[in-house]
Order: structure tokens, then C-alpha cells, then sequence
């Protein structure tokens, strides 16, 4: 990508740099002064060679800024009840340090956000971007009528973010119990900075969030240098976020969009009881279908030059059916791109939503530019 433009269909009113933005730009390291917009905050955008930054997230330890995170404590004697009754998946029965996806729907069943709901003993919260942490907090706190909740958002911390194949031994190697299941989390210190470790989901690649205090953002961002991370910007994450499949809000996915066209069935509990939403859930699933459908893909371009030089195809191209006629409908549009650059090879990687009739028979799509490969397990990129 050439530019990050990453944004949320209601973003926030400012946009503040991240406590790492900050800290990197008031001591002066460079490029980290080049900040991006990206999930509701400024933050860097590159901070080493583009090459090395993926292979850092694929096969090394990417060390890199999540300060789009904001965490949302739940209370009261309700909470967990109140918060079952308002997200796509299991909360009353989440086991102690535990965390599971969620997407909050409307009544008619039309995707609000997305988050995760995570436990850790008596304390419930949510982790949302804070590009759409004041709207979710809107949507969620008017049906907070005759129920003892409170929605309180956790201030003074922030989190990083240790991504690749490496960052496990790192961690372990620098004195953390490191969670071994996804949106499992430890307490523990680093040095003697007292870290919440999050294991965090991917396809590709394992992912760790470190919470910790604002004020020791500096400190910890240096030890984890010290042990041989790799420093990570936003653009790569983007990339990578893409070439593994994770669909974004506001971006891949849609406020007008219903929960099983993102084909995210990680986020949806159907044995957990009423919420908001569920009838709509539950009648789609009776009826077995949706009209469109979230699908990660591979292009291949007739463009391609022996430098794997070509540019790559904006946001919102077509998809169409291979030899279809030019009056038919597109088979889908293309919601997020990126090019992935490892050992010499460049790989294009996009999310599309498209429509299941054009999935039938497997029929090979293309774009103005190239083929559409349609990926239904994570592609190997180490």
C-alpha cells in the first residue's frame, strides 16, 4: 500500500498520537515522526525496511504499537447477564482469563461494531479500537434501563504489541508465563514492569498484546528491542492483517451487514441464550444461506514485471465470473488490498465480499488487471 487510510465508519472527533507515538517523536527517532491515521489514532507509520518488517511479523518478532486498543471495564451486579444479553457470543460461561470475539448487532440483526470480551477473575471488559469505542459505548449504554451496569473506561494504559513466530521464546526468555491458547492472558513482569499479557488471534503468525502503564511505554519498548524485536509500523500490520484474513469494521465490514455475510464464525455462540439481534442470527441459520459473503484472496496480475513492479487494484474494484458476459452482475468487490514483499517475491493479498451465487462451482473470478483466487485455508508465506 502506498498510503494507510484505514478507517472506521464513525471515527473519532480527534485523533491523538499513541503514548509510543509520542514517546518515539520526542526523543527524535526516525521515521518514526511519519504518523498514520489508523483505527481513531496517529501512529507510526513505518519504523524499519518494509521487507524486514514482514519478515519480522512472519518469522522473527515484530515489536510494533497497539495503542488503538481501548478497554472498557464492565460493573455491577448484572454485568454479566446485561453484556450476554448484547454480544454474538459466550459471556457468562467465559472461563477466568479467558477472551472471546464478539460482534454487536442492532435489532435487526445489522453489525454495530465488533470487539472482544474478555475475563479475568471478577473483572469483565471489553477491547475495542478507539475509532469506534465512543459509538459502541453509545449503542451499548441505551439499553442499560433497569440493570445494575456500569460501563467505565480504563484510562492510563495502553498496550504493545509482539507479533511472529520468535515473540513466544522471547517472552518466555524475558521472565513472562506466556498464555498457550488464543485470548487466553497471564500477569507478570518484564524487568520490573508489571505486564498483562494477551495471546491474541491470528492465522499466520501468533500474536501478543503487553498492557501496561502510559509512563512505561519507554522502558518497555526498550527492553523489548534489547531482546531482539524487530521495531514494526502500521502499514506492515495492515498487510499482514489483510494477507491473514481478519476482516476490519468500517472497513470490510459494514454497519448495514448481517453477522454470517462476514463468515466470521468465531464470533457467534449458538447454544448461549437471548441477545440482541439473535433472531435474525437464528433465522438466517435455519435458513442455511446469505446472499454475500466475506472471502480472503490472492491475485495474480497480467502486469507483473520481472521486478514485481505493477500497482495494486484500488479499494471497491470488481470482481467478475470469469467469461461472464459484460452486461452480468459483479461477483463482489474488493474491500481491502495489500502486497506482500518477502525474499524477492511480491504476493497481492485482498478481502472481498461476494456474492455466494458467484461462489458456486467454484468458477475462477478476475478483476480488471488479473485473477481472483478465492482462499479457503491461510496461504503459506514462511
Amino acid at each position: 500500500m502506498t498510503e494507510l487510510t484505514l478507517q472506521n465508519e464513525n471515527p473519532v472527533t480527534t485523533v491523538e498520537a499513541t503514548p509510543l507515538a509520542g514517546y518515539l517523536t520526542a526523543s527524535g527517532s526516525s521515521p518514526a515522526t511519519d504518523l498514520a491515521s489508523y483505527l481513531g489514532v496517529l501512529t507510526p507509520r513505518q519504523l524499519d525496511a518494509s521487507e524486514a518488517e514482514t519478515d519480522a511479523l512472519l518469522s522473527g518478532a515484530g515489536l510494533h504499537d497497539l495503542g488503538w486498543l481501548r478497554r472498557i471495564a464492565v460493573r455491577g451486579e448484572d454485568r454479566l447477564r446485561w453484556l450476554s444479553g448484547m454480544v454474538t457470543n459466550a459471556v457468562e460461561t467465559l472461563p477466568d482469563g479467558r477472551g472471546a470475539y464478539n460482534l454487536v448487532l442492532n435489532a435487526q440483526g445489522r453489525i454495530q461494531g465488533d470487539c472482544y470480551v474478555l475475563r479475568d477473575g471478577d473483572a469483565l471488559e471489553l477491547e475495542v479500537t478507539a475509532g469506534q469505542a465512543e459509538a459502541l459505548m453509545t449503542h451499548l449504554d441505551r439499553f442499560i434501563i433497569m440493570d445494575d451496569v456500569e460501563l467505565a473506561p480504563i484510562s492510563g494504559q495502553t498496550a504493545l504489541g509482539l507479533t511472529g513466530s520468535e515473540a513466544e521464546s522471547m517472552l518466555q526468555k524475558l521472565g513472562l508465563a506466556v498464555p498457550t491458547e488464543e485470548l487466553s492472558s497471564t500477569s507478570g513482569t518484564l524487568g520490573e514492569i508489571p505486564v498483562r499479557l494477551i495471546r491474541g488471534y491470528g492465522t499466520l503468525t501468533p500474536h501478543f498484546e503487553l498492557w501496561a502503564e502510559q509512563e512505561q511505554v519507554p522502558a518497555l519498548w526498550q527492553a523489548l528491542l534489547g531482546a531482539g524485536a524487530t521495531a514494526v509500523g502500521a502499514t506492515s500490520l495492515e498487510t499482514l492483517r489483510i494477507a491473514e484474513g481478519i476482516p476490519a469494521y468500517g472497513v470490510d465490514i459494514q454497519s448495514r451487514d448481517l453477522a454470517q455475510e462476514t463468515a466470521q464464525d468465531r464470533a457467534l455462540n449458538f447454544t448461549k441464550g437471548c441477545y440482541l439481534g439473535q433472531e435474525i442470527v437464528e433465522r438466517i441459520r435455519s435458513r442455511g444461506q446469505v446472499h454475500r459473503h466475506l472471502r480472503s484472496l490472492e491475485l495474480t496480475s497480467e502486469e507483473l514485471t520481472a521486478d514485481n513492479a505493477v500497482d495494486l487494484p484500488i479499494v471497491g474494484t470488481e470482481l467478475r465470473v470469469s467469461g461472464s458476459a459484460p452486461e452480468a452482475k459483479p461477483a463482489g468487490a474488493l474491500t481491502s488490498v495489500a502486497a506482500v514483499q518477502l525474499q524477492g517475491v511480491r504476493r497481492i493479498f485482498a478481502i472481498a465480499m461476494i456474492r455466494a451465487e458467484a461462489e458456486i462451482g467454484n468458477r475462477p473470478l478476475e478483476y480488471a488487471g488479473g485473477m481472483a483466487h478465492i482462499l479457503h485455508t491461510p496461504p503459506k508465506l514462511t
